[in-house]
């Protein structure tokens, strides 16, 4: 990672460098951390964070799941997203909002413990995340399991459950593919390792319900709504492995991977084995819309 700029930490911006945690940290033993991953983009009019409020929303809701009383208001974190990203001096980039119980008493009960907060963005151009925006993705089922939503909050975006998510990722590169799909506990189809997941199947687009143990994504949002906004309806139902392998289309949506193709799961072709029309459609409108171009979404973007 190429050192950028400064890092906020607890309300000042610090060197890169010296953004340093204790070893001690109750977050790096027990995984008591939330974060957010937020986009920052280039466009004709100068750089423009996207869908900031949403972000910072789902943050703060994060930060309550995990009983974390935020020691910053929304203002005060939003405002230090946008002076993290001047100080950086990019034009595009990834901006990472972290709250995490520090360092203090040890065991298993963090709050007695400090909630620290930084805020940190690298280097991350448009279309970065190239597998599956090109020539589509390859995915593998996982043979590891989404979190129940009754075992851990999975509204939350929290460094625990990202660990279950490492997991299938990790499987899935060691076999040769580009990403992971995951199922719930039900055997219903959830999410990929870090994106909602879309098919498309005789004209009509159906999505995992948020009860299927998943995230409720802003990129997965943005797509309803944009989809919508073409007349084209999104159904959310629960999806099974057949419906994945009988698809027409696949598409994936995420903050870091925007919108992308899923071209073959396990060994099965899907559709035609190229990106599909309706994909190619939506990453078009959504990076219309990320860049400025579409007036009607204009209020997603902040510009900075």
């Amino acid at each position: 990672m190429k050192e950028t700029g400064k890092i906020w930490m607890n309300g000042k911006l610090v060197p890169f460098k010296n953004a340093k945690v204790h070893v001690l940290t109750h977050a790096l033993h027990y995984s008591t951390s939330i974060f957010e991953g937020i986009r920052c983009y280039d466009t004709p009019e100068g750089s423009a964070i996207f869908r900031l409020p949403e972000h910072i929303d789902r943050f703060f809701n994060s930060a309550k799941m995990y009983s974390m009383k935020m020691p910053y208001s929304k203002k005060k974190i939003s405002d230090g997203i946008v002076s993290t990203v001047n100080a950086s001096k990019l034009k595009q980039c990834y901006i990472r909002p972290l709250a995490y119980y520090g360092y203090g008493t040890m065991g298993l009960t963090p709050t007695n413990n400090k909630v620290d907060v930084s805020i940190s963005c690298w280097e991350w151009k448009m279309g970065e995340s190239k597998a599956g925006k090109f020539s589509g993705a390859k995915c593998k089922i996982s043979k590891w399991v989404r979190i129940d939503s009754k075992s851990q909050p999975m509204q939350a975006k929290s460094a625990a459950n990202y660990s279950n998510a490492a997991l299938a990722r990790m499987e899935a590169l060691n076999a040769g593919y580009d990403e992971a799909i995951m199922l719930n506990n039900k055997g219903h189809v959830a999410e990929g390792s870090a994106e909602n997941i879309f098919v498309v199947k005789n004209g009509r687009i159906t999505t995992p319900p948020l009860d299927a143990d998943i995230l409720d994504g802003i990129t997965r949002d943005s797509a309803i709504k944009l989809l919508k906004s073409n007349k084209i309806k999104v159904i959310e139902k629960n999806l099974k492995i057949n419906d994945l392998l009988k698809a027409d289309e696949i598409f994936m949506t995420g903050t870091a991977a925007e919108v992308k193709s899923v071209t073959r799961v396990n060994k099965t072709k899907i559709g035609n084995g190229k990106i599909g029309e309706v994909t190619k459609e939506l990453q078009e409108s959504f990076m219309d819309t990320v860049m400025g171009k579409n007036k009607k979404f204009r209020s997603w973007l902040k510009f900075i």
